[in-house]
């Protein structure tokens, strides 16, 4: 969205191209960003606003590149939109159809925490705000019965003959910023995941706390209670030779966020468990003093195993955290009710066909290659495509931003010196996806 809405403010038209159904990306799937705690929705959502609204911006969600041609200066984009079957000319977005369809899916927003209809918005501040209908869960699309939707819906919006469609577009250059995954910690047997119910990824935690979650902010068990002790493990899959050996750059902040909040909200003792605090950015070292003196335990040392298996009254009916104190040089057991998995992040899973398709290069971790780590982050082997965000490696809010606005600046660049000409329909595409 940045690097789109920089090149709009310089009155040059772009292709903003997102793989979801709403621009906006992990970031407003957060409740709070660190070091501040400011609102991350407060922050994110004027941002999609101005996206959607900008006239040199031509948004187009629920899309995909299929294929490049061309070189800088005279790119030919194919890019797929995906039928949503709803027509975004006739739409309101007032929700009916929403309210109406009877059928029931696990919300992808909410991590499977919750549930979404057939047809839907990922969340309330969508943009733009027209749902659209999942063919694998959608009765009629399934099975030729229901369309409740379509008989509800007072514009007449809904459109069950929709298919794909391909938009080809020439633009001057173009900007990848595809965003990351998170890593399933699943094979992870020793934490746990997806065995015993009470043991969260950072992500999923997020939503229990964020006021737009499935428990609307509220942090409970699965039973629905509080739980009243919390162990955050760092660097799950993170500087680990098995997985990830590099650091995910946010985890021991987003850890202290965590427990900032998790303690505020419950009054839970928490325990973070550590290899090495990491809080290098600016206010970052000032908010881990702080979390500090918020009487949250900090263990250092790599946790060896999660397990429900009780050897004193005390870990009764609770998960055990298994964990070698390097400091104090000992084995220790710390009974909780709830663990939160801090988890790396890692290339998407698709980022190999993406690769493909824009001819980037790719580094040891999966990651987009850039010309220059140090001297020229922005740029790849490819005249006129450049790199922003997490596709590149992992980074922090301020760092995606900062590395938009370069990229951006390098189009306009070309801009500037001419290699952009009059031929293009847009000076820039930017591909985002989440």
């Amino acid at each position: 969205m940045q690097a789109a809405l920089e090149v709009a403010d310089a009155e040059h038209h772009v292709y903003l191209v997102e793989k979801s159904p709403t621009v906006g990306g992990r970031m407003l799937q957060l409740d709070k960003t660190f070091p501040t705690l400011d609102c991350a929705s407060c922050i994110g959502t004027p941002k999609m606003s101005q996206v959607g609204s900008n006239r040199f911006i031509n948004l187009m969600t629920y899309s995909e590149v299929d294929e490049i041609s061309g070189h800088v200066g005279d790119f030919k984009v194919k890019i797929r939109k995906k039928a949503r079957f709803v027509d975004e000319h006739k739409c309101t977005g007032c929700g009916v159809c929403q309210e109406k369809c009877p059928w029931r899916a696990d919300s992808e927003w909410n991590l499977g925490l919750g549930k979404r209809k057939a047809i839907y918005t990922p969340f309330a501040q969508a943009v733009p705000n027209i749902p659209v209908i999942d063919k694998n869960v959608c009765a009629f699309l399934q099975t030729g019965k229901c369309r409740a939707c379509e008989k509800f819906c007072p514009a007449g919006a809904i459109d069950f003959n929709q298919t794909d469609t391909i938009v080809e577009v020439e633009v001057g250059a173009i900007i990848v910023t595809t965003g990351f995954d998170l890593l399933d910690p699943t094979p992870m047997i020793q934490y746990g995941y997806g065995k015993f119910e009470n043991v969260f990824t950072s992500l999923e935690v997020e939503r229990l706390i964020s006021s737009t979650g499935p428990t609307e902010g509220h942090v409970v068990l699965k039973d629905g209670s509080t739980p009243k002790g919390v162990a955050i493990i760092h660097c799950v899959g993170s500087r680990d030779e098995n997985y990830h050996e590099y650091c995910s750059r946010v985890c021991c902040m987003y850890g202290l966020k965590h427990a900032h909040l998790i303690k505020e909200k419950t009054g839970a003792d928490v325990y973070q468990m550590y290899i090495d605090m990491r809080c290098f950015g600016k206010g970052y070292e000032e908010f881990y003093k702080r979390i500090s003196e918020e009487d949250v335990h900090f263990i250092r040392g790599k946790v060896a195993q999660v397990t429900d298996i009780a050897i004193t009254d005390e870990e009764k009916d609770r998960l055990v955290v298994v964990c070698e104190d390097t400091l104090l040089g000992t084995l220790i057991r710390v009974p909780v009710d709830m663990v939160v998995l801090s988890i790396a992040m890692e290339p998407r899973t698709d980022a190999d066909q993406i690769a493909k398709i824009f001819g980037l290069k790719q580094d040891k971790d999966g990651f987009f290659e850039e010309e220059h780590y140090k001297l020229d982050p922005m740029s790849t082997g490819t005249e006129g495509i450049f790199l922003a965000g997490c596709c590149q490696g992992p980074k922090d809010i301020p760092d995606t931003v900062a590395q938009a606005i370069g990229a951006a600046a390098k189009a306009l660049a070309l801009v500037a010196r001419g290699e952009i000409g009059t031929r293009a329909e847009a000076e820039a595409v930017a591909v985002g996806g989440n």
